[in-house]
């Protein structure tokens, strides 16, 4: 959860100071991110990269749908 945790806080804040989201939503990025999570037991790094890639493409594509 660290993984998907920080990475969707760098997105979020990213994208917040570009001006794409409100302050407030930074928040409501990263718990949509989390949520959308399937906790993995022990992951190996390949693993935790996927997951840190996933997090990155679902936070930045949080509200353009």
């Amino acid at each position: 959860m660290p993984t998907v945790f920080n990475a969707a806080n760098e997105i979020a804040v990213e994208r917040f100071l570009k001006g794409d989201i409100e302050f407030l939503q930074i928040e409501e990025v990263i718990a949509s991110v989390m949520a959308g999570h399937e906790k993995v037991e022990r992951p190996d790094l390949q693993q935790i990269l996927e997951i840190d890639c996933w997090a990155r493409v679902t936070a930045g594509a949080f509200g353009t749908r």
